[in-house]
C-alpha cells in the first residue's frame, strides 16, 4: 500500500503536468494565433500589394489610352481650323450667288412660276430705268406705260439669260429692259426717225451757240453750225416743228397761289365768236343808226343783226318786198354821207 507520504508527492507531480500541459496548450494557442495574424498581415499585404499593382497599371495604361485618343482630338481640331480658313467659293456672276438654284431650276424646267419669282427679284430694276428715262421725254409719258414696257423686256431677258457665262444678270437685262421701253416709244411716235434726229441736231447746236454768245443764235449762225445754207436750214426747220407735240390736260399756275388751270381752258377758240368784237361792232351799230328813223332802224338791224331776206323782213313791217329794198338802198346812201362826215368823232 502505497504510503501517506507519496500521495502528496503525486498530487504535486498531477498538478505539474496539468499546468505543464495547460502551459503547452496556451503556448500552441498563441503561436496558432500569431501564425493567423500573420498570415492575415501577409494576405493584407499580399491584397494591398496587388491593389497597387493594379493601380499602377491602371495609371500605366491610362496615358497610353490618352496618347491613343489625342491624335484624334487633335485631327478633328486640325479639320476645323481648315475649314474655318478655307477660303469661300467667289461668285462670278450669278454663279455661287443667292439665285443660282433658282436660274439653275428654271434652265431644266422653264416653269413660269419660277420665272415669275425671278421677275419678282429683279422688278427694281425696271422701275429704276423707267423712272431714268422719264426725266428725259414729255410730260405726256406716263411712267406706268415705261414699266409696262420694261416688264416685257425683263421676261425676254429672262428667257435669253445663261448662267455659264459668268455674268451679273443686272447688267445684262438692264440693256434689254431699256432697249424694250425704246422700242415701244418709237412705235407709238407719229414722227419719222428722222426728222426726230434732225431736231435732235437743232436743239443742240442752239445749245451749244447760247452757251458761247450769251445769247440766242440768228438763223445765219444756226445753218454755219449745222454746215447747211441758209435756204436748206430752213427747210430743216419746218420740219422739225412736226415733232413737237403738247398735251392739253398739262397745268398752268401764274404763281399767284389760286388753283392752277390746265392749257385747254386758256386756249384761244378760233372759231368762237369774240365777245369783244361783238361790243365793237353793237356799239358802231348804235352810232350809225343814231341818225334814222324808227323804221329805217328796224330794217338794219334786221338785215344786219339778225340775218333776215328783204321778203322775210316785208312779212315782218308789212311791205313789198321791192320796198324794203327801196328804204334799205335810201338808208345806205344816208349813212355813207353820215359817216363821211362823222368820220373823226367816232371811234371804231
Amino acid at each position: 500500500m502505497p504510503s501517506a507520504s507519496s500521495a502528496p508527492a503525486r498530487k504535486k507531480s498531477t498538478k505539474k503536468s496539468t499546468s505543464a500541459k495547460t502551459t503547452t496548450r496556451t503556448s500552441a494557442k498563441q503561436a496558432t494565433a500569431k501564425s493567423a495574424a500573420t498570415r492575415s498581415r501577409t494576405a493584407s499585404k499580399s491584397a494591398t500589394g496587388r491593389t497597387a499593382t493594379a493601380r499602377a497599371t491602371t495609371k500605366a495604361k491610362a496615358p497610353s489610352k490618352a496618347r491613343s485618343k489625342s491624335p484624334t482630338k487633335a485631327s478633328s481640331k486640325a479639320k476645323t481650323s481648315r475649314a474655318a480658313t478655307k477660303p469661300k467659293r467667289k461668285q462670278r456672276g450669278e454663279l455661287n450667288g443667292p439665285e443660282e438654284h433658282l436660274w439653275r431650276k428654271y434652265a431644266k424646267t422653264r416653269d413660269p412660276s419660277i420665272r415669275n419669282e425671278l421677275m419678282q427679284i429683279y422688278l427694281p430694276v425696271v422701275n429704276f430705268i423707267a423712272e431714268r428715262l422719264l426725266l428725259t421725254l414729255p410730260r405726256s409719258i406716263d411712267v406706268d406705260d415705261l414699266k409696262s414696257s420694261g416688264v416685257f423686256g425683263l421676261m425676254d431677258a429672262i428667257d435669253g439669260f445663261d448662267i455659264e457665262r459668268g455674268i451679273k444678270f443686272k447688267t445684262y437685262c438692264s440693256t434689254r429692259v431699256r432697249g424694250a421701253i425704246l422700242d415701244e416709244l418709237r412705235s407709238q411716235d407719229w414722227v419719222p426717225r428722222l426728222v426726230r434726229l434732225r431736231a435732235h441736231q437743232i436743239t443742240r447746236a442752239q445749245a451749244t451757240l447760247e452757251a458761247r454768245h450769251g445769247r440766242a443764235p440768228t438763223h445765219y449762225e444756226m445753218a454755219a453750225a449745222l454746215n447747211v445754207d441758209l435756204d436748206e436750214y430752213t427747210a430743216i426747220m419746218e420740219e422739225a416743228r412736226a415733232h413737237s407735240m403738247h398735251s392739253l390736260s398739262d397745268t398752268w399756275d401764274d404763281g399767284s397761289g389760286d388753283q392752277s388751270v390746265e392749257k385747254v381752258d386758256i386756249i384761244k377758240d378760233r372759231g368762237a365768236i369774240d365777245p369783244a368784237e361783238v361790243l365793237n361792232q353793237e356799239d358802231v351799230m348804235r352810232a350809225i343808226i343814231r341818225s334814222l328813223n324808227r323804221r329805217e332802224k328796224q330794217i338794219i338791224l334786221m338785215y344786219y343783226r339778225d340775218g333776215l331776206t328783204m321778203k322775210q323782213i316785208g312779212d315782218v313791217l308789212e311791205l313789198t318786198e321791192s320796198r324794203v329794198c327801196q328804204i334799205h338802198s335810201n338808208v345806205i346812201k344816208k349813212l355813207k354821207v353820215h359817216l363821211e362826215t362823222s368820220h373823226a368823232t367816232l371811234v371804231i
